[in-house]
């Protein structure tokens, strides 16, 4: 038994110290650039694969070969990905998930390119570079981990990786070559990747697919160390490689002996499921970059292009019509992608996990093996398997709620590779399935006709969740979910029920995929689909359904010849190019096409101008747009300014709808906070502070940075929740009560940094507050829109192509349209000129006249002086002083209250 032990502990050594390696080389490449490679696994496949040609195909010495492959090959792979793909990202100031789709991007190129020049069969002849026995394999990861460890705390450029990790600007401004860091960084994770990869094959099967996933798998010990310590992501992988190893021993009988192999063969599963769902989430401030969902306008006539190419294959015959079966199935998978990701903007890598679900429980329904419910028609039973899976679509939704960016990432990606590891792979669930087409529909042809009504009724249930008012809701969540919220949208349950449709849409799909190829593969839905999927739908167009059609065609019609992967390896290099252009490639051709057409417009020369000022002596002093104007051309013209006659009934007077003032409640509550304490860290930022806006006031808070004004604000809003303390309305208590809850409580908010929808127009910014707040009233959008001067043309122009000064105002707009009864404005005059600050004024005066309570967290003193009625002065978490504007500004000076 001893003897035993030992063996199994020295395998688990040699599975640890492989894994070991994964951890220390994706924290390193963390560390340096704050990007986790998702692309590690496909490096190591792509090493491996370069060494065992060395070897195997052109008869090169080991020692040579892996010196070529991992001294020179695997750093420069990591020099070049830093240099062209992701150092630009950098440049055009991407956020972290641009950078985590550029990373998919790569790992999906990478698998794409190795199966067109090594094709898609496993290999098992690499050559084995360190013996067996783990000892040789331990003691590399020790030396690399201590050596690591080493550089980082002794070095001048462990010190420059420090500050390059605390703050690369600031580390910049110091005289560091961040770049250089970024690209050493890089660099040495690549040769770890590659280490790995050349460690793995002769013991595991090589190919393009298994090789990265397994390697990917073991990123949980990465995350189990934070992303920073390395002693802590060896000792974890170890431990782990070990246990899994020991687990083999066990032998149990009953029903749970399946369950239990499955979970001891797949322990590093089973640790990044813990680790991506349990354990403290990393890059929490991340989500997925609009540029990446933003939707491009369909080009004139796409549709009817569609829908012509998709009844051409109705003519075809034989294999032809066989592979075109796939196209409308995965254009369904694809459309899930569209509701969680494209309008959502929810990150998503576990959609063929859902999409396999469909298809192994149609397969179990129709032979009557699923329990509790009898043998159905197949029809029926791929109706019955959408309604059981799409409830599972919460394994992702529900940690959605509290994830975004990367760590949604992981926690996606750990359910489908644990749905793939405990289902798919298990005999017990797969064994013996055959999966017949509907009665009535055997043919290829008869089946392509059902598939398209199928994709119709997908295509409807899509736009039903992209238009309306849960379409609006979904693209305000996807844009800024913190405004969202504050304009009363439920975030939480917007986010379940995207998850919950895309996991419907997928499993729908994949029952038809399944059926088109008349069985349950599950290679068809491994966790790799899933990041070709995702990379496919992201760069041709995550908002378009058009795009998700075009990427269905596009992958099975690339993939169709002889040898696979020309559509991963296309896919992989648009997702890569995804920050140079964030619209896809027809945005791309169509700028390119902008810039090589000729310009028609006219213009003056110096020697012209002077030339046509000397004839017409009257344009001599007009400003360039009014000469403009005199030449037939019409100015430019700005939105109007806004509009508030009849605003100014008074507190407690009756709205008249008629007269563009936004109504208020009456009487409107009073917000209190009584005694409120609130701490980050040990850093106390509010110490028992009291206040109270009463209705028909502007009670304004000044105070220098770091007094706690921010925090006190997100405590009345909603965003944070105090330590101690309550906040109320009137004589209701809502402490603990979220944010748009709150909203529709009628407390309304605005944001220092702006919150508007950028891919919503200005009309539709402002109806997402009328319909959150539960606004009955269909003129409050336009009473809102003419109150600050938005009624005109600029009402139906996208929000992300207005200056500074409109924005303010349609955020504004969109917290009014709800009918708040108390206003909360956090620097309502930030960024605006003095024109706009004025106006700004007047209309929170006439608001306050209306009897809505006001609180401006402010610091141009001047604004607080002609606008307050009650001024308090916070300082160190406390209202050190309170009172008439008068009275408690003159002493503060010209600046002491300023930033």
């Amino acid at each position: 038994m001893s003897s035993l032990t030992y063996d199994l502990t020295l395998a688990g050594l040699s599975v640890g110290s492989a894994a070991a390696l994964t951890g220390i080389g994706l924290i390193v490449t963390y560390r340096a650039t704050g990007v986790l490679n998702f692309a590690h696994g496909a490096i190591a496949m792509v090493c491996a694969y370069v060494l065992r040609q060395c070897v195997v195909e052109w008869g090169w010495p080991l020692w040579p070969a892996a010196a070529v492959t991992l001294v020179a090959l695997a750093p420069a792979i990591g020099v070049v990905l830093e240099r062209f793909v992701f150092r630009p990202l950098a440049v055009l100031g991407s956020d972290p998930a641009q950078t985590l789709v550029a990373s998919i991007g790569v790992f999906v190129l990478l698998v794409g390119g190795a199966a067109l020049v090594w094709g898609q069969g496993a290999r098992d002849d690499a050559p084995e570079l360190v013996s067996e026995d783990p000892w040789g394999q331990l003691a590399v990861v020790l030396v690399l981990a201590v050596g690591v460890a080493a550089v980082i705390r002794w070095t001048r450029f462990g010190r420059e990786l420090r500050a390059v990790v605390d703050d690369r600007q600031l580390a910049v401004l110091g005289g560091i070559d961040a770049d250089r860091v970024a690209a050493a960084g890089w660099a040495f994770g690549a040769f770890t990747a590659g280490l790995t990869g050349v460690l793995l094959a002769p013991y595991v099967r090589l190919d393009p697919y298994g090789l990265p996933l397994l390697v990917m798998e073991v990123v949980a010990v990465a995350v189990a160390a934070r992303m920073r310590n390395l002693p802590v992501a060896v000792v974890v992988a170890l431990g782990i490689g070990i246990a899994q190893s020991q687990l083999t021993r066990l032998h149990p009988s009953g029903w749970g002996e399946p369950l239990l192999q499955a979970v001891g063969a797949n322990l590093f599963v089973v640790a990044l499921l813990v680790a991506a769902l349990v354990l403290p989430r990393i890059g929490t401030r991340d989500a997925l970059p609009r540029t990446a969902t933003a939707r491009v306008p369909t080009p004139p006539g796409a549709w009817t292009v569609a829908v012509v190419l998709f009844l051409l294959p109705l003519g075809f015959a034989g294999s032809d019509l066989h592979t075109s079966v796939q196209v409308p199935a995965l254009g369904v998978v694809l459309l899930s992608l569209v509701v969680v990701t494209g309008r959502g903007g929810q990150i998503s890598l576990g959609q063929a996990a859902y999409a396999g679900l469909g298809a192994l429980f149609t397969a179990l329904l129709a032979a009557g093996r699923f329990p509790v419910l009898p043998r159905l028609p197949e029809l029926a039973a791929l109706a019955v398997a959408v309604v059981l899976v799409a409830p599972l679509g919460l394994l992702t939704g529900w940690p959605a709620i509290g994830r975004q960016g990367l760590a949604l990432a992981l926690a996606t990606f750990a359910v489908g590779v644990g749905v793939s590891r405990f289902v798919f792979a298990q005999p017990y669930a797969t064994s013996g399935l055959a999966l017949d087409r509907p009665a009535g529909f055997d043919g290829d042809r008869a089946y392509y006709v059902l598939e398209l009504v199928l994709l119709a009724v997908a295509l409807l249930a899509t736009r039903a969740l992209r238009r309306g008012r849960t379409g609006r809701a979904l693209a305000a969540m996807r844009d800024h979910e913190s405004g969202a919220s504050a304009a009363g949208v439920q975030v939480p349950s917007l986010k379940l029920l995207a998850f919950v449709s895309g996991a419907a849409l997928a499993a729908l799909g994949g029952g038809m995929l399944g059926m088109g190829l008349r069985a349950f593969d599950p290679n068809t839905y491994d966790p790799v689909r899933s990041l070709l999927w995702f990379a496919a739908v992201v760069v041709l167009g995550a908002d378009s359904t058009l795009g998700a059609l075009a990427a269905a065609a596009l992958l099975v019609g690339l993939d169709a010849g002889a040898r696979g992967g020309v559509a991963a390896a296309l896919i992989g290099v648009l997702a890569v190019l995804v920050g140079r252009f964030p619209g896809g490639p027809y945005e791309a051709l169509r700028r390119a096409a902008g810039a090589l057409r000729p310009s028609r417009e006219a213009r003056l020369t110096p020697m012209g101008m002077r030339v046509r000022t000397k004839l017409r002596p009257e344009l001599a002093g007009a400003p360039r747009n009014q000469a403009a104007a005199g030449d037939g051309v019409q100015p430019p013209q700005g939105p109007p300014a806004p509009d508030i006659e009849g605003v100014t009934g008074g507190a407690g007077g009756n709205p008249n709808p008629a007269d563009g003032r936004v109504p208020a409640h009456s009487p409107a509550p009073t917000l209190r906070a009584h005694t409120l304490h609130a701490r980050y860290g040990g850093f106390k930022a509010l110490d028992g502070v009291d206040l109270t806006v009463r209705p028909g006031q502007i009670t304004a808070i000044v105070g220098p940075n770091g007094a706690g004004k921010s925090t006190l604000f997100h405590c009345l809003a909603g965003t944070l929740h105090p330590t101690h303390g309550q906040v109320r309305l009137g004589a209701r208590n809502i402490t603990v009560l979220a944010a748009h809850t709150r909203t529709r409580l009628g407390i309304a908010r605005t944001f220092q940094q702006l919150s508007v929808f950028p891919s919503l127009t200005v009309a539709e910014n402002v109806r997402v507050g009328a319909e959150q707040g539960r606004v009955n009233d269909p003129a409050a959008v336009d009473r809102a829109l003419r109150l600050l001067g938005l009624d005109g043309p600029v009402r139906t122009l996208p929000a992300a192509d207005l200056p500074t000064g409109t924005l303010r105002r349609v955020e504004l707009a969109r917290a009014l349209a709800g009918s708040p009864r108390v206003l909360l404005l956090d620097e309502p005059a930030a960024g605006l000129d003095s024109t706009e600050v004025a106006a700004l004024a007047r209309v929170l005066k006439a608001l306050a006249a209306d009897g809505i309570a006001l609180l401006v967290v402010e610091h141009d003193l001047d604004l607080v002086a002609d606008l307050a009625d009650v001024v308090h002065v916070m300082t160190a978490g406390r209202i050190v002083a309170s009172g008439p504007p008068g009275h408690v500004l003159d002493p503060l000076g010209t600046g002491e209250a300023g930033p």
